[in-house]
């Protein structure tokens, strides 16, 4: 891997725990122009996969790049990142049902098959 560089970062507007956290971040953390990170975004998508701080400097604020992890599509999801509760999930279930049903009835909702014959027809022309 190439050596990384780093970019004049901007300095504090205020001084002091200002200055003490932007000391902490230069120390932590590469930081990018938004130029620089579009030119080489895989170097630096494979540097933040790997663990190292990375951030991009947007203006006045600065945006971290890293990886996170993806749950399984359950109900603790919902849970966790929205703070759904089990009760208002099986209200959104009950109420999608429904709506299901009525376009179903009303003749609205196609097949697969139906969508790939109106494709291909587009597609013909």
């Amino acid at each position: 891997m190439a050596p990384l560089f780093i970019v004049p970062r901007p300095r504090p507007a205020r001084p002091g725990l200002d200055k003490a956290l932007y000391n902490r971040h230069k120390d932590y953390m590469r930081t990018l122009t938004i130029t620089d990170a579009k030119k080489n975004l895989g170097r630096w998508l494979k540097a933040a996969a790997q663990g190292q701080e990375i951030a991009i400097v947007a203006g006045a604020d600065i945006i971290a790049l890293r990886k996170v992890e993806v749950a399984a599509l359950d109900t603790s999801y919902a849970e966790t990142e929205y703070g759904a509760t089990p009760e208002s999930l099986a209200h959104l279930e009950s109420g999608v049902a429904a709506r299901y049903r009525r376009q179903r009835k009303a003749g609205k909702l196609r097949s697969l098959a139906q969508v790939e014959a109106v494709l291909e027809k587009a597609n013909a022309h």
